[in-house]
């Protein structure tokens, strides 16, 4: 993809069956690999409780991209990488446990409402699972009208102490 400049996003990983660590990495290097997508940097990897059902602790982190696709096609294309990778969602509980979970949380700062997708991701600011990475490597993005660091100052303390740097992930050009 050199030479394309597109615009910055945000995309949240996030894994709990398995090895967690090499899903993650996995789908790292399949987003970089799509056409129109380039990874340019990761958050550390982070270790929370799984919300929903009984189940494993998931890895997360989140991802940079310089995309130059639409919002629409870049959701298109995390899609199929989750189902390439073993997911098959239309037989997953809700908030179930799952091999990969890709979510496009802002693009551009564009705002949309979408059937299927909304920008910016409608719980991107009710999750410290998100927040956290997000904020390592975006602390003064503005989403709805205050920094991803404030955000997630105003957590509950309890769960943002759940949420545990663990590693770090490979980046394919890293």
């Amino acid at each position: 993809m050199s030479g394309l400049r597109g615009v910055p996003a945000y995309v949240a990983l996030g894994s709990n069956l398995g090895d967690r660590l090499a899903m993650l990495e996995r789908a790292v290097r399949r987003i970089d690999e799509t056409f129109g997508l380039r990874v340019l940097r990761a958050s550390r990897v982070y270790e929370t409780a799984a919300v929903g059902p009984p189940q494993p602790d998931y890895l997360n982190a989140v991802l940079e991209i310089d995309a130059c696709r639409s919002p629409r096609g870049h959701l298109r294309e995390l899609l199929r990488i989750e189902r390439e990778l073993g997911r098959d969602r239309s037989r997953e509980v809700r908030w179930g446990p799952r091999p990969i979970d890709l979510d496009l949380l802002w693009q551009g700062g564009l705002r949309l409402s979408l059937p299927g997708l909304e920008l910016p991701h409608p719980r991107l600011v009710e999750r410290s699972f998100v927040l956290a990475p997000l904020a390592d490597l975006a602390p003064d993005l503005l989403v709805e009208g205050r920094s991803v660091r404030d955000w997630l100052a105003s957590r509950p303390e309890a769960e943002r102490t759940e949420v545990r740097p663990v590693g770090s992930l490979d980046l394919p050009h890293g």
